[in-house]
């Protein structure tokens, strides 16, 4: 049986932005591989949704739908050892459950095989110190 346990310190979602990124419409999945593994669990989760997505009952919305994702589809296919973090989408909420458990699904077979995707551009007004 896969012991399973959540993220709940913030270096460790920072730490999580290192690893692979993969994105979906409804969310994007961060999976680090590069952390110590802990005695408590094989795996953990954590699930991060931004103000830009709406007020406290959506952001709680998504949040509890990514939970209920992530503990039906991580002990199957999740990494051992790694640490997955989904961050919600605008449009991620009113997608539906059964094509948001799709998408899940294809991102850690993405994740796991290592094709993670490249690098965000920056914005094009940004400008480095001289």
């Amino acid at each position: 049986m896969t012991r399973i346990a959540t993220i709940r310190n913030r270096a460790d979602f920072v730490a999580a932005n290192r690893g692979i990124r993969v994105a979906r419409p409804g969310f994007v999945l961060l999976v680090n591989r590069d952390i110590v593994p802990s005695a408590e669990a094989d795996l953990r989760f954590g699930v991060t949704v931004t103000k830009k997505i709406g007020n406290a009952v959506v952001r709680n919305r998504m949040k509890r739908r990514f939970r209920a994702l992530l503990r039906e589809a991580l002990p199957a296919s999740g990494m051992r050892g790694a640490d997955h973090v989904l961050i919600g989408r605008e449009g991620g909420v009113e997608r539906d459950f059964a094509t948001l458990r799709d998408e899940l699904a294809v991102a850690l077979t993405r994740a796991a095989e290592g094709k993670g995707d490249p690098p965000r551009r920056r914005a094009s007004n940004f400008k480095p110190r001289k």
